[in-house]
């Protein structure tokens, strides 16, 4: 099983656990928002566009309306079944590629709104997996720093997630630092560097 469909499946277990009214880490979410968000992203790229195209937000208010009305349990089994067949996100590799990260933040956003939550089990094929995706958006994530930015991982491995004369290091393991990279604030990342350097990367990060 990939990262991508186990993350997926986790969330879903979740989501059935909990049910619609939970809290997320998502600003003004709580899981029935999560869940159509993620509907509309594999689903209705018609609604998607709705945020960047005027002329289609009228469109983009009506699906989400009509997801809103869904039953909780049918909401979540659109979710739990993905992207329809046309859909690019419907093949292994490419669900993998773009979603491992996608689901594994929203599957933490879900856990780490809950009083006393815990790191799960380190998975050195999910670390290997989130790493990867890390990789793939640090630059876009920290390319507006005013100072350099590392990412470095308990084995000594870094991403160069901005260069800069000056450099904050953010160290943890592939999960957390995806989820600083996300600006979730529920992370165990550290970060080290000249304090005055640290607090404009962070003002950045609150920002996005």
């Amino acid at each position: 099983m990939s990262v991508a469909s186990d993350e997926r499946r986790q969330l879903c277990d979740l989501f059935d656990q909990l049910g619609p009214d939970a809290p997320t880490l998502c600003h003004g979410w709580e899981t029935r928002d999560l869940a159509i968000h993620l509907v509309v992203r594999e689903q209705r790229p018609d609604a998607l566009a709705g945020r960047f195209v005027r002329a289609l937000t009228e469109r983009s208010d009506r699906v989400v309306s009509e997801l809103r009305e869904q039953s909780w349990p049918e909401l979540v089994d659109r979710v739990r079944r993905g992207a329809p067949k046309w859909n690019p996100l419907a093949l292994g590799p490419v669900d993998e590629a773009v979603n491992s990260a996608e689901f594994y933040v929203h599957h933490e956003d879900v856990r780490r709104a809950r009083p006393g939550w815990q790191e799960r089990p380190s998975d050195p094929a999910r670390d290997e997996v989130l790493w990867k995706a890390l990789s793939r958006v640090a630059k876009f994530f920290y390319g507006r720093s005013p100072v350099g930015v590392t990412l470095r991982r308990p084995e000594g491995h870094e991403i160069a997630a901005k260069s800069g004369p000056r450099t904050v290091r953010i160290h943890g393991d592939p999960g957390e630092l995806l989820l600083h990279a996300f600006s979730r604030r529920e992370n165990r990342a550290t970060v080290e560097g000249n304090e005055a350097d640290v607090l404009a990367m962070e003002d950045l990060r609150r920002s996005l």
